[in-house]
């Protein structure tokens, strides 16, 4: 019984996951891709400590994440006795460089970014990596966090259901990548 319902999890989940990537690959509107204006601010090395704090920034004035992932109740599934969920991010083809966290927090009915930096803290609730090019081009909104993991091209690490529920804030996240002022031609 146990074998069967795991193999008919695996199937719903792999035609939810089929279904939803065809509907997101064949979206090309505007509405996907981040205001045509250049990101705010001095470029900064993509995914330094620097890249981290301006990331929260831009978490803390998204509509998506913030009141998406509260009312979710994403950000309220904390787990041990911790007061924040956390995601960190590497580029994948800058292997020296430190990890990033984002800690996020529920505060004021709001998922709230408490801070982002390098990583320091080891029991991270989501890991992500991916190319230079391919956090480049997720964050130009070329492609989303579907089509990312189906590809290859965004590996994932954590719970793929919580993923599922919160595309929205997922893409949303992924597009920070094109709204912070980055330089991406060097490691930090």
């Amino acid at each position: 019984m146990k074998k069967l319902f795991s193999l008919t999890t695996l199937f719903l989940f792999l035609t939810i996951s089929v279904g939803s990537a065809i509907s997101i690959a064949s979206e090309t509107t505007d509405d996907a891709k981040p205001a045509a204006s250049k990101p705010a601010g001095d470029a900064v090395v993509m995914l330094s400590n620097e890249w981290g704090k301006r990331a929260c920034e831009v978490w803390n004035n998204d509509d998506v994440l913030t009141g998406g992932l509260f009312e979710s109740g994403w950000v309220n599934n904390l787990k041990d006795d911790r007061k924040y969920r956390i995601i960190e991010v590497y580029r994948e083809d800058c292997a020296d460089s430190p990890h990033i966290q984002l800690k996020l927090e529920p505060k004021d009915n709001k998922a709230h970014c408490l801070s982002g930096g390098v990583a320091d803290d080891k029991w991270w609730d989501f890991l992500m990596w991916a190319t230079t090019e391919d956090w480049t081009a997720m964050g130009n909104g070329e492609f989303g966090p579907m089509w990312g993991m189906m590809s290859g091209k965004l590996n994932f690490e954590g719970s793929m259901w919580e993923a599922m529920q919160n595309m929205g804030p997922f893409k949303n996240f992924l597009l920070m990548f094109g709204k912070v002022a980055t330089d991406a031609s060097k490691c930090n």
